[in-house]
């Protein structure tokens, strides 16, 4: 069964940093792409940064301020989060396809909330 646990969300101030973490169970990281997605009330979810074993992505509003890295043996993705705005608070959620046009999965969503 697969299963993806966020962690690390909380409160931070203007300019302040967060480190997110998502541990995956019931499948190996090491090959697939892991994405960091982010919500807020009325809005689509939306793409924050994804990684795989080539390629890193990131949104336009997470360049330069946020990145993206994974420890393959934890089987656990990071998103580490700087120079946060008050715009960057939302639902932070992590999701995994392991295969291509099969199930997805996600994570329950960390709660991160930056104040001014």
């Amino acid at each position: 069964q697969v299963q993806l646990v966020e962690s690390g969300g909380g409160l931070a101030q203007l300019g302040g940093s967060l480190r997110l973490s998502c541990e995956v169970s019931g499948s190996p990281i090491s090959r697939i792409p892991v994405a960091w997605y982010r919500q807020t009330p009325g809005k689509e979810r939306e793409m924050v940064a994804s990684i795989s074993a080539v390629v890193i992505e990131y949104a336009d509003f997470s360049k330069g301020r946020f990145t993206i890295s994974r420890d393959n043996a934890k089987n656990t993705v990071y998103l580490q989060m700087n120079s946060l705005k008050p715009e960057d608070t939302a639902l932070y959620y992590c999701h995994i396809q392991p295969v291509l046009g099969g199930p997805e999965y996600w994570g329950q969503g960390t709660q991160v909330i930056v104040s001014s």
